[in-house]
């Protein structure tokens, strides 16, 4: 397994060997000696594990949270592909603001860990987009969050097409707006 810093201090993605033969594919989207040497230490205890299914154009995000000190993600595609999408929300960061993004897919096994304070987006490429994370802390919808994937100043940019997004995600504010009311996670080294 390989693996990168992202463009957001502290994100990493990491590329598993993938085995395929006449049967499909296998490969371990996890692997705790590979994320040690990466990130310098074990990943965070696992609190929760989800899945999300969606359909093509779907939109999810940006995603953060503040309390407890934040939530740690590690997120692998399971099925079909996804446009993900790291965004720099941590105050104080060296990299604040910068996002990048990869295409997560069930055939590449590429993963992508998020720190605390980092925010998560994807937009679903193909019906049927299994998206899974384990979660450092277990969800709670009084201390989710979210930005506008649209924020100018955030310049994301999402695959062609109408997107379909959730009342919430139409209506999140933008980073400034979020600044401005004391929304947004302080970074910690």
């Amino acid at each position: 397994m390989e693996h990168r810093e992202l463009a957001v201090a502290g994100a990493y993605a990491f590329f598993p060997e993938v085995f395929s033969d006449g049967r499909g594919d296998f490969a371990s989207p996890y692997q705790e000696s590979v994320f040690a040497a990466a990130v310098g230490r074990r990943l965070f205890p696992v609190a929760q594990a989800s899945r999300s299914v969606s359909r093509r154009g779907v939109v999810r995000g940006v995603h953060y949270t503040l309390v407890p000190p934040g939530t740690a993600k590690y997120v692998y595609c399971a099925g079909g592909r996804a446009l993900d999408i790291v965004v720099d929300l941590r105050v104080g960061s060296p990299t604040f603001g910068r996002w990048e993004s990869l295409e997560l897919t069930a055939a590449n096994g590429v993963s992508v860990y998020l720190p605390p304070g980092v925010g998560h987006a994807f937009a679903a490429l193909e019906d049927d987009t299994v998206v899974c994370y384990l979660l450092s802390e277990e969800y709670r919808k009084e201390h989710e969050l979210a930005l506008s994937v649209f924020d100018k100043e955030l310049g994301l940019r999402l695959p062609p097409g109408p997107p379909v997004l959730s009342e919430r995600d139409r209506q999140a504010p933008t980073l400034a707006e979020a600044a401005a009311q004391g929304l947004l996670p302080r970074y910690d080294r």
